[in-house]
């Protein structure tokens, strides 16, 4: 650790010391609304020397498949284990902890969908603070599609744990961008305007914005927020990511479960027992749905090949995920299915198919 990151970890340490001693309430809020803004602009401060520094000896991995899936945890729950009874890759497993030393990729084929599955490092307490090369691993769990928090069932406290390295890292799992409008200006200092009562106070709003030396700009609040989301928004560096919560190794309490109180999920990968069902779920995660295209010489639709878009995505994202060239040629659309009102509608760019659904493409000539 370098002179100059040392002195920032030691402002870090004070900033929370402060934070965690300062009584909470309505005189305070002002004061704990800076020094959160303060201590989020540390962290990302050292967040970006620690990046540039451990760059050169990063964990690289080539995205593949429809989407990405990491598996994250402490060493030895078992993530190897279940990559390789998922997918056809080769990750060592052993009874000692850090077996796993760099990202295995695996592919794992389940209805039509090509799911890339990453087995990173075993996370340790103090990843974020890049304790463990943690810095490396998390880069990667950043780019993902879904996250995997995996644990066992000796060991089920330590979800609490690894989420809250994940939040310091600035990874948001389950939750979507607050929604707040910031626009700067050139004068005219801070206008708040918000279409729901608030529990933050707009003093409270302007000393944050203060704090990242923003003072003339139109507030836009869409929705009830707190002091982490403003700080969030202005950070502009966070990732919001869905996730699954896995127990694993259920086969050492015998019990019959498939699912928890909390919507984790209990597998036992050795014995492959629930992987079924653990494979549904990450694909009704990922928030998806398959498109699949008529032969225009009006042979069998391939059921085994589909195109994947997002569960919003209209005929606009299938023509993309084509080609890039065939959303400027489109003409007409005709689908089969849930969303056609009769066999081989006509429909326009921004219909939505649904999942399951066939659709035959006509574009105009070039």
């Amino acid at each position: 650790m370098n002179g100059s990151n040392k002195k920032i970890r030691k402002k870090i340490k004070e900033v929370k010391k402060e934070i965690k001693e300062t009584p909470y309430n309505k005189s305070t809020s002002e004061h704990i609304g800076r020094l959160k803004a303060k201590l989020s602009q540390l962290k990302d401060k050292l967040d970006k020397r620690e990046s540039s520094s451990s760059s050169k000896n990063g964990y690289e991995v080539k995205k593949s498949g429809d989407r990405t899936a990491v598996l994250v945890g402490y060493p030895s729950v078992g993530k190897s284990t279940l990559l390789s009874k998922c997918t056809s890759a080769e990750s060592e497993v052993a009874s000692y902890d850090f077996t796993t030393l760099k990202v295995i990729p695996g592919m794992l084929e389940y209805k039509g969908v090509r799911i890339q599955l990453l087995d990173v490092p075993g996370l340790i307490e103090g990843a974020s603070s890049n304790r463990g090369k943690g810095k490396q691993v998390l880069s990667v769990i950043r780019n993902a599609d879904l996250v995997i928090v995996m644990t066992d069932v000796v060991r089920k406290n330590d979800i609490i744990k690894i989420k809250k390295e994940l939040y310091n890292a600035g990874i948001r799992l389950d939750r979507t961008p607050p929604k707040i409008d910031i626009k700067k200006r050139d004068r005219g200092g801070i206008k708040i305007t918000s279409s729901v009562n608030q529990n933050i106070n707009e003093d409270t709003i302007k000393a944050i914005l203060k704090e990242y030396k923003i003072s003339n700009a139109k507030i836009i609040l869409k929705e009830k927020i707190t002091v982490e989301d403003l700080v969030d928004k202005i950070s502009g560096n966070r990732v919001y990511i869905p996730s699954l919560t896995v127990v694993n190794k259920i086969d050492k309490c015998n019990k019959n479960l498939k699912e928890g109180e909390n919507g984790e999920i209990y597998i036992s990968a050795k014995n492959e027992m629930n992987l079924g069902y653990l494979k549904n779920r990450i694909l009704a995660k990922l928030d998806i749905k398959r498109i699949y295209l008529k032969p225009k010489d009006g042979g069998e639709v391939d059921l085994n090949d589909p195109l994947v878009v997002p569960k919003d995505g209209t005929i606009r994202s299938v023509c993309r995920e084509i080609h890039g060239d065939f959303e400027e040629k489109f003409k007409y659309a005709r689908i089969w299915g849930e969303s056609a009102k009769f066999d081989g509608q006509q429909v326009g760019i921004e219909h939505k198919p649904k999942d399951g659904d066939i659709v035959s493409i006509s574009t105009k000539k070039i």
